[in-house]
């Protein structure tokens, strides 16, 4: 019926022939994604990709018939990124979940927008092949698959939430860098506060040192993307070490530092 093909997943749709040979999908992924990129993923529009192709918005929909669809392009070529290349996957189950880990972190913190669009997009094909890598990684565990889903579900919710704190922390630093007056202010509010005595554990954080003495940079970790990746791994390994343990996994050799 018409409307339920209306309906169906772009990825049961074929690509269109060759009408409008200029236009790809992946060239319409593409284009909205440097859209996203530079600008936010609100300002991703039919109308907008259109223009930025040189092409009318009706030609657009020849290719993608809505919005979901749009942004399930725009996902599935993202999720290409989070891929670990063919024949590259380790073999055991701590070393082949940290890869998979480290480049879907690093997808997530390149395209910050991602960890919303996620939430609205269709499960397309290399999104599938990630699922797939990520079961191939735990299988070397032994666990019964209701303790492989767990795994990968305790160790993306880090993933996710690392990737958030860390979008999070370098549009800080953007911030600071831009409009370093607001950020002063915004130390300045911070150290009365600490002076009322009301925080005894923020206190204790700067050692007894009387908090107006302190330069600037003393106020929280470094925001680099050096510094947040560093933190990121330490992480991860105190999440892979809890897995270890709570499951009674067999251990393997730590990745160099």
């Amino acid at each position: 019926m018409a409307g339920d093909d209306r309906e169906a997943s772009i990825w049961a749709h074929p690509e269109p022939g060759a009408r409008h040979p200029r236009l790809t999908r992946s060239g319409i992924a593409a284009v909205a994604l440097e859209i996203a990129d530079r600008e936010g993923f609100e300002a991703v529009s039919m109308r907008r990709v259109a223009a930025e192709l040189g092409a009318g918005t009706m030609t657009l929909y020849h290719y993608v018939r809505t919005k979901a669809d749009l942004i399930a392009l725009m996902d599935d070529a993202l999720m290409a990124e989070a891929l670990v290349p063919e024949g590259e996957m380790a073999a055991g189950w701590r070393a082949a979940l940290g890869q998979v880990s480290r480049r879907t972190w690093i997808l997530l913190v390149r395209h910050p927008w991602a960890l919303i669009s996620f939430q609205e997009s269709q499960f397309g094909p290399n999104a599938m092949r990630h699922f797939e890598q990520s079961l191939a990684a735990v299988e070397p565990t032994g666990l019964d698959p209701p303790a492989r889903l767990e795994l990968l579900a305790l160790v993306d919710g880090y993933v996710f939430g690392s990737a958030l704190h860390a979008a999070e922390s370098l549009k800080r630093a953007a911030l600071a860098r831009a409009d370093p007056d607001l950020v002063r202010r915004g130390v300045e509010f911070g150290l009365a506060q600490l002076r009322t005595g009301s925080f005894p554990h923020t206190q204790a954080l700067l050692d007894g040192r009387d908090p107006g003495q302190l330069p600037d940079p003393a106020i929280g970790p470094p925001m680099t993307m050096e510094a947040l990746e560093a933190q990121f791994e330490r992480g991860l390994e105190a999440v892979l070490d809890g897995a270890q343990a709570r499951w009674g996994l067999t251990a393997e050799p730590r990745p160099a530092p």
